[in-house]
């Protein structure tokens, strides 16, 4: 099976790659669908493929999850470096319907004591997620919403390729950790300056240069840090 439409995978040395394509599995996954939620045991690592994406929420005590950190075809979710019986922390959901290779736990961590390539690829690339989830904190509390709307919207673009994004004002509101109120008047500055259109549980861009500069630069420093730990993987 094909593992190119994953950049992480495609960065595994060709013979790896061939021995990792006979153990992973393709399965195709729709906006909402749940990868894990708290507590649970996590028995398989996902990649999204091509436009595919997802992203991990923390569940608060009244019931509020806050996304904490997005992932595209330029990573994995779930048993990225640990061993053993693994329970998630975090919900994993869906956020852009597509295919996603899987590969059995059990099996990842064989390969990896098999090719230790693999494991240093992967040790690497959890180096990268962790600076993705600081900058996510800082993010949120330093910057503006309008800035961090701009800035999701942005990293959203680089990972699906396209500017038709199937996600409402509430569903957006709830991504960034603020009311629908405080989403939807942002949203509605950006379509007064025509860089969004709103439409039925949709945002279109139509602007990505000015959304873009309206951006914190946070998506740019933590693209800069996968270009010297994992170049090339990181989608631009």
């Amino acid at each position: 099976m094909s593992i190119e439409t994953n950049d992480l995978l495609s960065a595994l040395f060709e013979d790896h790659r061939a021995r990792v394509s006979t153990r992973v599995s393709k399965q195709k996954l729709a906006k909402g669908d749940t990868l894990y939620d708290p507590g649970d045991t996590i028995e398989y690592c996902y990649f999204p493929c091509g436009a595919a994406m997802a992203t991990y929420y923390v569940v608060m005590d009244d019931g509020a999850a806050v996304e904490t950190a997005t992932v595209g075809r330029e990573g994995a979710l779930g048993g990225i470096v640990s061993h053993g019986r693994l329970p998630a922390f975090a919900r994993s959901t869906v956020l852009h319907g597509g295919t996603f290779l899987k590969i059995p736990l059990r099996e990842l961590e064989q390969l990896k004591e098999d090719l230790p390539s693999v494991g240093r690829l992967f040790n690497r690339y959890a180096d990268c997620f962790v600076a993705q989830v600081f900058q996510s904190v800082a993010c949120n509390a330093t910057h503006t919403i309008e800035q961090r709307v701009a800035r999701w919207l942005t990293a959203a673009i680089e990972r699906t390729g396209t500017n038709d994004m199937a996600i409402t004002q509430e569903q957006l509101g709830e991504l960034l950790g603020v009311g629908r109120t405080y989403a939807s008047r942002v949203l509605q500055r950006f379509k007064a300056r025509s860089i969004i259109d709103i439409r039925r549980g949709r945002l279109v861009i139509l602007d990505e240069d000015a959304l873009r500069q309206t951006a914190c630069s946070c998506n740019s420093v933590i693209a800069d840090h996968f270009s010297k730990v994992l170049g090339g993987i990181y989608p631009e």
